[in-house]
């Protein structure tokens, strides 16, 4: 599991500077990184190395990451961002 020093630097890595993506992986980050099994935050560290740019098609449903793993964890950002919000 992340120590704290580790998550801090995932989640400075994860602000992308690009307002869509911020949007996006700022509250997953802040609302589930933590709680991921240690293969899915591996995925989304590796997801963090891949162009912002792909990120933003992944997001927006216009393309799917050719990684299973990667795909895998795009899958579950884009749950989360679908959950309700209360």
């Amino acid at each position: 599991m992340l120590d704290d020093v580790e998550y801090q630097r995932i989640y400075w890595h994860s602000r992308r500077g690009m307002l869509e993506l911020d949007l996006v992986l700022m509250p997953f980050v802040e609302n589930c990184l933590r709680s991921l099994d240690e293969e899915d935050q591996q995925r989304y560290v590796r997801m963090l190395e891949c162009e912002d740019q792909d990120m933003f098609g992944w997001f927006l449903k216009r393309k799917k990451p050719e990684d299973k793993d990667i795909a895998r964890i795009v899958e579950l950002i884009l749950e989360h961002v679908q959950q309700p919000k209360s």
